[in-house]
């Protein structure tokens, strides 16, 4: 669901088009997390390439810019803009399926929720998603989501064509043999290289999941972590910091029938209710956390659990806190440094705390000009602080120390993840970087896609 604020009116009379597309003023645009917003001039909800176009001509004429939002899950700004904004969840059908080559097309306002259940009955899948499926197709691949499994990359990398409408008005298709160096930019593309209208999607057979869980401890993880590598095909540990408690978590293909150990009472009344209840308390006396962690971990995740399903519903979980998020990464022999470090750093500074869990996945080497695993197989290590009932709790001394660990390892930043790295530390991160912003002059030379959190990128 889009985090639109209800009160949208109708723009008035002279804010129209004189053609059928209509934008809305007095829209308040939210986040999923409610971390950021904005109140765009103009919201639109084109069900056309040609009323898009039309959007884009107004902008032109009135000097605008224009941002397109998908499901705003995104706990960054990067969707945000105080001009005119396109919500494109109604430009949302699958195109074509190609069950030769298990490739499905698909207009780019469709959520990927949608999307899995229709690969489902056509008896194809995503061969990787990340935790979030209300989620569109173009922004998916926008901000370079990604899960876990080192013989997998990230989930741009599972495109195989896409259509871009440029700041002109023309389309370009692009892929590995049409407009390849665009392809390679555009697969990660931030939103600020045009509008992507479709997305190419290649697909595997369906697949059942089994997700085996359980617990050891962060020495033991990081001393066989090649083990656990080789050992599971999409492999991640949750480790709770001020501890050394470690969930490891196995997901692999089975033919097993589906089976499920979740429990309200555990996974709400205690994972949820009670745990907002107790962050909120620790907001005032910060030093509960540590208990809380080594408490919660002892009740919900010191014992193995299995659970088997179709792949789309394993790999996609509820996020049921609003929170923030920071999700670097780095390479993955860096893996064990980096992670004692940031253990370090809490055990050396007793007020500053940590949420749990620090989550930890990886991802194999891509040739995306922007994919944060550009020539590197790597490390993702996700860091998170909650806001219980919409409170916010002081976490910039746990986020700089986390980010001056990430940085001095190499590390490249999530780009949906809030983060402070500047057009110079993007340069030294991102080989490619200069590339990418030649193709992003090129196709948007008077930066009508722009907004406030990439002019920090690229100014």
């Amino acid at each position: 669901m889009i985090p639109i604020l209800p009160g949208s009116a109708p723009s008035p009379p002279d804010l129209l088009f004189p053609t059928q597309v209509q934008g809305e003023a007095g829209v308040k645009f939210r986040n999923w997390a409610d971390t950021y917003g904005s109140s765009p001039e103009l919201f639109f909800r084109p069900h056309s390439v040609e009323e898009i176009r039309e959007i884009l001509e107004l902008a032109r004429q009135r000097g605008k810019r224009v941002k397109v939002v998908g499901g705003g899950h995104s706990p960054s700004d990067i969707a945000c803009s105080e001009d005119f904004m396109i919500h494109m969840g109604k430009i949302n059908r699958i195109l074509q399926v190609d069950k030769e080559k298990l490739q499905v097309k698909v207009e780019a306002g469709i959520l990927l929720s949608e999307l899995n259940l229709e690969l489902e009955k056509l008896g194809m899948a995503l061969a990787n998603l990340g935790a979030v499926s209300e989620v569109t197709a173009a922004g998916v691949i926008g901000t370079g989501t990604h899960n876990t499994g080192i013989t997998h990359g990230i989930l741009p990398t599972q495109v195989v064509a896409l259509s871009l409408l440029l700041a002109s008005g023309e389309i370009l298709e692009c892929s590995e043999s049409i407009n390849p160096e665009v392809f390679q930019a555009a697969r990660l593309h931030l939103g600020c290289l045009g509008i992507i209208l479709s997305v190419t999607f290649q697909c595997v057979p369906e697949f059942r999941l089994r997700e085996v869980a359980f617990p050891s401890t962060l020495t033991q993880v990081l001393d066989e972590l090649e083990e656990h590598l080789r050992r599971s095909q999409y492999f991640r540990f949750l480790w709770f910091p001020h501890s050394e408690n470690v969930r490891i978590i196995y997901q692999d293909p089975t033919s097993k029938p589906p089976c499920s150990s979740s429990s309200w009472f555990w996974d709400y009344a205690v994972g949820y209710y009670l745990l907002e209840f107790l962050l909120w308390i620790s907001s005032f006396i910060p030093s509960l956390v540590v208990w809380i962690n080594r408490i919660f971990f002892r009740l919900l995740f010191n014992s193995r659990m299995e659970n088997v399903a179709q792949s789309h519903r394993i790999f996609s979980y509820e996020c049921r806190f609003r929170q923030h998020v920071q999700d670097w990464a780095i390479p993955i022999e860096k893996t064990k440094e980096a992670l004692l470090e940031l253990k370090a750093a809490l055990e050396r500074n007793p007020g500053m705390v940590a949420h749990f869990p620090v989550e930890i996945r990886f991802s194999r080497r891509d040739e995306i000009l922007l994919s944060p695993c550009f020539r590197r197989d790597s490390c993702y290590i996700n860091i998170i602080m909650y806001r219980p009932y919409g409170k916010d709790v002081p976490r910039l001394r746990y986020w700089l120390a986390y980010e001056e660990i990430m940085k001095r390892l190499g590390g490249r930043p999530h780009w949906a993840k809030a983060h402070s790295c500047t057009r110079k530390d993007l340069e030294k991160m991102y080989p490619e970087f200069p590339k990418f912003c030649a193709i992003r002059e090129k196709l948007d030379p008077t930066g009508i896609f722009l907004n406030a959190y990439l002019e920090k990128v690229f100014f």
